[in-house]
């Protein structure tokens, strides 16, 4: 039982950090942005460990990514830290995101290409499924009482820590190589698979690199090449342009 305790925090940032470089690299750059193409086995894995970790619909994920790169920081926008506060969002961004998810007007305005096909409609459109069955493998491997711990921290971690930072503190105070609304953190990007490169994301939303400079690392860049290596992602996006601003 001992171990199993110790081993809680190590499963918990594995969990976290796997939920968040699968957002990254499938939600966010795959079908947001179509920077890359996804292999079947890859759309499926990613589709499975994000039903399993989040219980995320990727329509509706997709759909309110694509409606604040519209409305960047101006009305529109389903979670500007500049419109609605920082801390507002910090604390609430998977209840904007869920409210402007159920918008039946967003689905069809921004996320017309992602149909639901015949595993949608059997497994991973009902999220809360997932999300009972991955507490059930952690429970399973765990034991009881650690795997609901370990399942209860992964979910704080994920969804009122870091998810919200990338819109929080990348729509308020950082970095920048570009000009545009969005801040870069350096230091953020290492726990946020590259996503608090935020600047430079905005400046080009179509690339599979988040990173422009040395100093700047995009962990789900490392991914994606090992993936691209074996022939389960393709990336068709282009790389950003160095034209940094130097002001």
């Amino acid at each position: 039982m001992l171990t199993e305790v110790w081993m809680v925090p190590l499963v918990v940032i594995a969990l976290t950090e796997t939920a968040v470089v699968a957002t990254s690299v499938y939600l966010h750059r795959a079908l947001a942005h179509r920077a890359l193409a996804m292999h079947p086995v890859a759309d499926v894995f990613f589709r499975t460990v994000l039903w399993l970790m989040t219980g995320q619909r990727r329509q509706e994920w997709v759909a309110v990514h694509r409606k604040h790169h519209a409305f960047t920081d101006r009305e529109g926008d389903p979670h500007s830290p500049r419109l609605l506060g920082l801390w507002r969002v910090q604390l609430l961004n998977a209840y904007y995101y869920q409210r402007e998810g159920r918008n039946p007007d967003t689905i069809r305005t921004f996320a017309p290409d992602i149909v639901e096909d015949r595993l949608d409609r059997a497994l991973f459109s009902r999220g809360c499924v997932g999300l009972g069955l991955g507490i059930g493998l952690l429970c399973l491997v765990l034991g009881v009482w650690p795997g609901l711990i370990a399942a209860l921290a992964h979910a704080t971690l994920y969804v009122a820590v870091l998810a919200p930072l990338i819109n929080s503190l990348g729509h308020w105070r950082g970095a920048q190589n570009f000009t545009n609304t969005a801040y870069n953190s350096a230091t953020l990007a290492w726990v946020t698979g590259g996503e608090s490169l935020h600047n430079n994301h905005h400046a080009h939303p179509r690339a599979p690199k988040f990173s422009v400079r040395r100093v700047e690392f995009d962990p789900s860049w490392l991914v994606i090449r090992g993936l691209a290596a074996v022939g389960l992602v393709a990336v068709v996006g282009p790389m950003a342009g160095s034209r940094a601003r130097t002001s």
